[in-house]
C-alpha cells in the first residue's frame, strides 16, 4: 500500500507543469513559442534565462523528492532487489509524469532534469553515476552548443555508469540488476523523447544556442 501511494504521488508531482505555469504568470503559453517545449531550456528562451533556471530547479526537485522519499521509507537496509523494484518504480513514476503529465492531455517534456533529480535522490547507487553523466552532458553540450546532443551523452552515460559503478562497489548482478536495469530504462525514455532531435542531428539540420534557436529543450 506505501508503496502504490509513493508512486501515484511520484507521478501527479511529476506531472505539474512548471514550465507552463511559469510561462502564464508571465503571459506566455510556452508550448506555442520557441520549441514549443514545456522544459526549462524552452522557458529559458521564450521568458528569460533566470526563469529557465527556476523551472530547471523545480523539474528537478519534483523527481528529487519522491526518490529520496522512496528511498528511505522503501530501501530500510537490506536494499533487495524487491527494495529496489519499489524504489524504482516511484522514480520513474515521476519521470513519466513529467514526460506524459494527466493535466495537459499526456504531453509533457522530455524527462532529462527529472531524470537527474531522481537519480539524485536514489544515494549512492544513481547520485554518483548522474554525477559522472552530467559531466559528461556539459562537455557535449558546451563544446558543440547543442543541448539535445548533450541529453543524449547523458542519458547513454548514465546506465553504463551505474554498470561501472556496481563493478566498482563489488556488486554482484544479481543483487542489483533492478537498478542497472532502471537506469537503462530513464536513459530509453529519454533518447525516445528526442526522436525528432536525433532525426534533426542525422541531417545536419539540429540548430545550435548560440544561435538562440536550439531545439533540444528539457
Amino acid at each position: 500500500m506505501l508503496t502504490a501511494i509513493l508512486i501515484v504521488a511520484a507521478y501527479l508531482l511529476g506531472a505539474v507543469p512548471f514550465g507552463l505555469l511559469i510561462g502564464f504568470t508571465h503571459g506566455v503559453d510556452v508550448r506555442t513559442q520557441g520549441s514549443r517545449n514545456i522544459g526549462a531550456t524552452n522557458v529559458g528562451r521564450v521568458i528569460g534565462r533566470k526563469w529557465g533556471y527556476t523551472c530547471l530547479a523545480l523539474d528537478i526537485l519534483k523527481g528529487f523528492a519522491p526518490a529520496l522519499t522512496a528511498s528511505l521509507l522503501l530501501m530500510t537496509g537490506g536494499e533487495s532487489p524487491t527494495e529496489q523494484l519499489r524504489t524504482l518504480a516511484v522514480a520513474v513514476a515521476a519521470v513519466l509524469g513529467h514526460v506524459f503529465p494527466v493535466y495537459l492531455g499526456f504531453r509533457g517534456g522530455k524527462g532529462v532534469a527529472t531524470t537527474v533529480g531522481v537519480a539524485l535522490g536514489i544515494w549512492p547507487y544513481f547520485t554518483i553515476p548522474i554525477a559522472i553523466a552530467l559531466l559528461a552532458y556539459a562537455v557535449v553540450r558546451y563544446s558543440t552548443g547543442t543541448v539535445s546532443l548533450g541529453s543524449l551523452t547523458l542519458a547513454i552515460v548514465f546506465p553504463l555508469a551505474v554498470f561501472g559503478y556496481a563493478r566498482f562497489d563489488g556488486l554482484a548482478l544479481r543483487a542489483c540488476w533492478p537498478l542497472q536495469t532502471g537506469a537503462i530504462l530513464l536513459g530509453l525514455v529519454i533518447i525516445v523523447r528526442h526522436r525528432d532531435n536525433i532525426r534533426r542531428l542525422l541531417g545536419g539540420v539540429e540548430l545550435r544556442v548560440a544561435s538562440g534557436e536550439e531545439q533540444g529543450a528539457k
